[in-house]
Order: C-alpha cells, then structure tokens, then sequence
C-alpha cells in the first residue's frame, strides 16, 4: 500500500461537509465525525486482532507528526510490543507524575479516620487530632516520603522549648504511628519518628495533687458536702470522690447509664478513655447521692447538668473552680485528684490490685496480663465499692484525734 497520499495543501481545502475517511498510507488516516471533528488514527494488527489508535486531533496534531507516530508504532510492532500500550503506559506515568504528592496531613487524616473505623473512643481520636495539630506547621504539607528525621526532631524540639516535655513524647510516638500507618499504605518507605525515640529531654511524669493524709481527706468530704453552689456541681464532687471515675466521665454521667435494679452504672465505651464499656457498682452512698439529685435532673439526659444550656452537662472547669472556692488551691488538690486517693489508700487497705485498676479502668501494662485478664471482678469490687465509701464517711465523721489513731 502506497505511503504519504496526502499532502498540507489538500487537508487544508478540507470543507465542513467533507466526511469519512482520507487514508495516508501504511494503517494512517484521517476520521472526520458527522460533527465535522477530525482525528489521525492508526490501524494494524497486534496479536491476531484488528486495533485501531488515535493518535491525535487534526489540526492541532500535523500531518508530518501523524506520520511520525505511524512510523514509531510499526518500531514497536516490529519489536512484538502494542504501541497502544505503549500510550496508555504513558500517559499513566504522566498522571503520575501530575498528581501532587501526598503530604504529611494527608497521611495523618487518614489515620484519625482509621481510628474512627476501628471503633476508639471519641475522647482518645480528639486527643490524638489535637497532637498532631501540633505538627502540621512544621509538616502539614511536606510530602510524606520526603520527611526526614531532622526535620521531625526539630518540631518536637520547638514543643519541648514550649515546656511541654511529655507531650513532646507523646507526640514522638504519635508520630511514629502515623509514618508506619504510612508505610503499610505505600505512602512512605520508612519511619523517620522511630530512631528520634531516645533523642527527647526525658520528663517526670506529674502527677495531679491530691491530699493523702486521713485526716484532710475527711476534712475535704465535709467540705464537698457543704458546698452552697450548684448542686450539680456537689453531687459531682461526690461522685468523683465515692466512683474515682475521670471528671470526665461523672460529668457526661446520663440516667439510662444507671441500672437500679442491679445497683450498677455502666457507662458505654465511647465515652470513655479506654474504648471498653466500664461498670461501677453503686454503694447505699452513691445511691443516696443520686437520688437526691433526682428531683432536679431526673427528667433531663444528664445527671448533672448544665445550668446553660440544659441540654449539657456541666463544664470542664465548673468543679475545679467549686475545689477552688472550697479553699484547695490548684497545687494541693485536683478533681482528678480524687483517684490518685482512691487508689493509693484502698492499696493501703491491702485491696486486690487487680480489682483497684480495674475500677480506676486502667489499661494493664503488662501485654500478658493483659491477654489472659478480661474478668470484670464486679463481685468483688462491688464489696471494695461499698467499703470506700463507708471508709470515706468515717473519714468525715470521726474526730480528728479518732482518725489519727486509726
């Protein structure tokens, strides 16, 4: 078949009404559509089959640049390769190389929302959200891949020089997470946060104050008991102090977590720092405390609710500032506090420790302990429950020289 039929001058006398095929030679031809759009296309034969490939538009595409393509595609044919697929290999390496890179944002984004799949508690994905804000000056947009471990060293480094040691850690391991999340979703090779793991200024974990001695911690019951605030924020106090729940979790404390016939408050996972549902059994004392709060809030979702608006419960510092009020400054004694007291001398009673972490819902450091240990000890802490808070009242109650004898 002869090559090189058609020629410049007679594509561009081509008139509107010019429709069909204008063959150049050699599978080359120019198609033009009843919408009078031209287009050089190839056909030859690969594999048994009869192809065809467009090569371009016309005008935009010459008819010298058609002709080349014709000739590199009987190359490739002569090599056994498919020039079609040759083009689309490239044109998706190009869309490769077009798409921006996924940054370090991205990759956490992706994370957080692992994490929400996965069913982790509300409280533990924000807290984790809020920890890498912090890193997103320095890497939000830096390309996941191309993050070195200096780089992520010195925006710890400016966390640490803010005074926040621990969250500097925290952040460290945080991270660490995230690249090895990246790594198993192809968007990075490596770990650049794991080698940085002895490189931070090591901290002391602070403790919230709280009172130990007998005798103040009776003194400090009293005190809650004659709080003349919000008696929301009373029964708070008390709740934290005969439950030892985080703050918290008293707070956002509903009437449906309560079963009256079982004597036990089962708050659901989601609200809580350890994504497990925890049960507290309810002594006569935490009884009677709320169902003196049953007039007030008994019709309302939350048993301590706010005075505005009163379809939420009170507010993060509402009873840290009633501790305030009762004479406890921020460094004597917290809210939280209240289970660094129950912890320490229910220990010193010579109660189980197991079923202490357990009430407190502590996560068991011990990996093996932690497999093997998933009893509830309800039984038994409801006995140790019962016994707090009896201890708490004699606590209160009993003179001052009394206690230190005791």
């Amino acid at each position: 078949m002869p090559l090189n039929k058609l020629t410049d001058a007679r594509l561009r006398n081509l008139k509107a009404e010019d429709t069909g095929n204008l063959a150049d030679g050699g599978g080359l031809y120019l198609f033009t559509a009843t919408t009078g759009r031209r287009t050089w296309r190839l056909a030859y034969r690969f594999g048994g089959k009869q192809k065809t490939m467009v090569v371009g538009p016309y005008p935009s595409v010459r008819l010298a640049e058609a002709r080349e393509a014709r000739e590199e595609a009987k190359r490739q044919l002569r090599k056994g390769v498919d020039p079609m697929a040759v083009r689309k290999e490239a044109k998706a390496s190009q869309v490769t190389e077009e798409v921006s890179p996924i940054t370090w944002h991205d990759v956490a984004g992706e994370y957080l929302r692992k994490l929400q799949r996965e069913g982790k508690a509300w409280r533990t994905v924000k807290k984790q959200s809020s920890q890498l804000a912090l890193t997103y000056p320095a890497l939000g947009t830096r390309p996941v891949a191309e993050i070195r471990p200096r780089e992520v060293l010195d925006m710890l480094r400016q966390i640490e020089a803010r005074g926040r040691l621990i969250s500097a850690r925290e952040v460290r391991s945080l991270c660490s997470r995230v690249f090895r999340y990246g790594v198993a979703a192809q968007h990075c090779e490596a770990d650049p946060a794991a080698i940085l793991k002895g490189a931070l200024t090591n901290a002391t974990e602070k403790h919230y104050p709280a009172i130990f001695d007998p005798a103040e911690v009776g003194a400090l019951i009293r005190a809650v008991r004659g709080y003349e605030g919000d008696p929301a924020t009373r029964t708070g106090l008390l709740l934290c102090a005969y439950t030892f729940l985080r703050p918290g979790e008293v707070r956002s404390l509903q009437w449906d977590d309560i079963d009256w016939e079982d004597q036990v408050i089962t708050i659901p996972a989601d609200r809580m720092k350890m994504p497990r549902p925890h049960k507290v059994p309810l002594s006569r004392q935490v009884h009677e405390i709320l169902e003196q709060m049953r007039p007030i809030s008994g019709t309302r979702r939350y048993i301590l609710p706010s005075l505005r608006p009163e379809d939420r419960p009170i507010s993060d510092n509402t009873m840290s500032a009633a501790l305030r009020r009762l004479g406890y400054p921020q460094g004597t004694m917290t809210v939280h506090g209240f289970r660094r007291i129950a912890s320490t001398m229910l220990n010193e009673l010579g109660w189980n420790r197991d079923w202490i972490e357990r009430q407190l819902a502590h996560a068991e450091s011990n990996k093996v302990r932690r497999a093997y240990n998933a009893a509830e000890y309800l039984e038994d802490r409801t006995r140790m429950m019962q016994a707090w808070a009896e201890r708490l009242d004699e606590l209160a109650s009993v003179p001052k020289a009394f206690r230190q004898q005791t």
